[in-house]
């Protein structure tokens, strides 16, 4: 049996008295890259409710002077819309192309994903790949991804808005690009090449 993730393993084997190993799902890390440092936040989580992207608007509805993108969509985008209505710093782009979804990870200041209990999490290997740090919920997947203080910020495991905002404030731009080298070389982990490599070696 193989899962995905610590957090799998450890489903696996409290309902269903199994082992298992872990092996990490691949990341196609050439896929993303930096091109700069735009002025903005960045959420590309998709818009349901246990993502907990409300947390995250209800954050910037408090902080006027920093800018979120909302990358994505889901049955809750209205509702997310009507929250944020009023706020120009909250801006949403509904469903966009690949291309688009890269060029703004690779110029976001750094992203944010506080899903809950998430199996593993690819979002956050993507932003660490194009060398963003991730600020993101501290429990599931998410712990065996982001580094604490070194690739990202990890809240507690259910974060309210006012612990989220001081985690944006602890974030500056200066803060998300002394993390750029670190974070490039932590997603080179979740690669292709070593998921491949990891199948082989128990298949054979």
């Amino acid at each position: 049996v193989v899962a995905d993730s610590k957090n799998v393993q450890t489903r696996i084997q409290k309902f269903l008295g199994l082992e298992s190993i872990i092996i990490h799902p691949p990341c196609d890390i050439n896929n993303f890259s930096w091109m700069g440092q735009g002025d903005y936040y960045l959420s590309t989580a998709r818009l349901t409710r246990y993502k907990r992207v409300d947390v995250i608007i209800k954050a910037f509805t408090e902080l006027p002077e920093k800018r979120l993108i909302v990358a994505s969509s889901g049955p809750q985008e209205r509702e997310l819309k009507e929250l944020a209505e009023g706020f120009d710093n909250i801006k949403f782009t509904g469903n966009i192309s690949d291309q688009e979804l890269k060029k703004l990870i690779g110029n976001a200041i750094a992203t944010i994903y506080i899903p809950q209990d998430e199996d593993f999490g690819m979002s956050p290997v993507e932003s660490m790949a194009a060398g963003k740090p991730v600020i993101g919920a501290g429990e599931g997947g998410l712990l065996e991804t982001v580094v604490h203080a070194k690739t990202g910020w990890l809240t507690s495991p259910d974060p309210s808005p006012e612990e989220l905002i001081r985690a944006i404030k602890e974030m500056t731009p200066r803060q998300a690009l002394s993390m750029r080298s670190a974070c490039e070389k932590r997603a080179t982990i979740f690669c292709t090449k070593n998921f491949i490599k990891s199948m082989r070696d128990i298949i054979y």
